[in-house]
C-alpha cells in the first residue's frame, strides 16, 4: 500500500513544485496526485483555489505545466504519478492535445473534476486513459453502477466527517464499503481519501483493504516547514 500526496503544480512557481515532489519522494512518498491549476476550481477547498490562482499568475501557460510534469516522471521513476484536471482546463488545452501527452508519457491514470457532460470523458475512455471515479462513504446504488461502468481506479470516500453525508448501515465500516464494491464484481484499485488526516488514519486504510490512502491539507500546511514535513510524511508512510 502507498500514501498519495497532492502536488500544487505551479505553486508557487514551477521550480518550486518539482523540488517539492522531489522532498515528498525522499521522505518515502510512492504516489503523487499532481494537478493542473484550473481556472474555474469550483469543487476545491480555499487553501487549493488560492494555489491554482497563484500558480496561473505566476506562469498562465499549460505547456509549461506539461513539460514540468514530464519533468517530475522522468527524475523521479519509481513515483507513480495521477494527473487531475478539471473539464474546464482540457478544454482549453484541446482535448486531443491533452490526450496525446497523456499517452505520449504513459500518464494513463487520471482525475477528471468538474464534469458537465460526457464528451471529454468518453473521448479520454474511447483513447485508452483510465478514468478514475468517486463513490461516497454511503454507497450509493448510482455510484457503485458508476464504478463498475468505469475503467479507472475507484476513490472511496475513507470516513464520514460533519457535513460529508451519513453512514449506510448495511456498510458502516470502510472495510464493509471496500467488500461492497469487491462483491459487485470491481477488481480495479480503491484509493481511499477524505477525512485521512492522521497516521492511524492510513492504518485504518491498510486494514480495511485499501490499495493506497490520499493525504491532503495535513501535509499541504506543513510546506513552510520541510523538516517537519517530511517527518510527518514518513509517519504516514510507516503505516504503509
Amino acid at each position: 500500500m502507498d500514501i498519495i500526496l497532492y502536488l500544487s503544480n505551479g505553486y508557487p512557481t514551477i521550480e518550486a513544485s518539482i523540488q517539492m515532489a522531489k522532498e515528498y519522494a525522499d521522505a518515502g512518498c510512492g504516489m503523487i496526485e499532481i494537478d493542473f491549476p484550473s481556472h474555474d476550481p469550483f469543487l476545491e477547498s480555499e487553501l487549493i483555489k488560492d494555489r491554482m490562482k497563484k500558480a496561473l499568475e505566476a506562469c498562465d501557460d499549460y505547456d509549461a505545466y506539461m513539460e514540468e510534469i514530464v519533468r517530475v516522471k522522468k527524475e523521479l521513476p519509481q513515483v507513480k504519478l495521477l494527473v487531475l484536471s478539471y473539464e474546464n482546463t482540457v478544454r482549453e488545452i484541446g482535448i486531443d492535445k491533452y490526450i496525446r501527452f497523456c499517452l505520449d508519457n504513459d500518464l494513463k491514470d487520471v482525475l477528471l473534476v468538474g464534469v458537465t457532460d460526457n464528451e471529454v470523458k468518453d473521448r479520454f475512455l474511447e483513447a485508452g486513459l483510465r478514468v478514475s471515479c468517486y463513490v461516497q462513504f454511503q454507497m450509493l446504488e448510482e455510484e457503485i453502477q458508476s464504478a463498475k461502468d468505469s475503467n479507472g481506479f475507484v476513490y472511496l470516500q475513507a470516513k464520514v466527517t460533519p457535513g460529508q453525508g451519513y453512514v449506510n448501515p448495511q456498510y458502516p465500516t470502510l472495510k464493509d464499503c471496500i467488500r461492497c464494491l469487491r462483491e459487485h464484481g470491481i477488481d480495479r484499485p480503491i484509493y481511499c481519501g477524505v477525512g485521512v488526516h492522521a497516521p492511524e488514519d492510513v492504518k485504518m486504510v491498510k486494514e480495511a483493504g485499501g490499495d493506497a490512502a490520499f493525504v491532503g491539507s495535513t501535509i499541504l500546511k506543513l510546506q513552510g516547514d520541510l523538516p517537519a514535513m517530511k517527518e510527518k510524511i514518513r509517519e504516514f508512510a510507516a503505516q504503509c
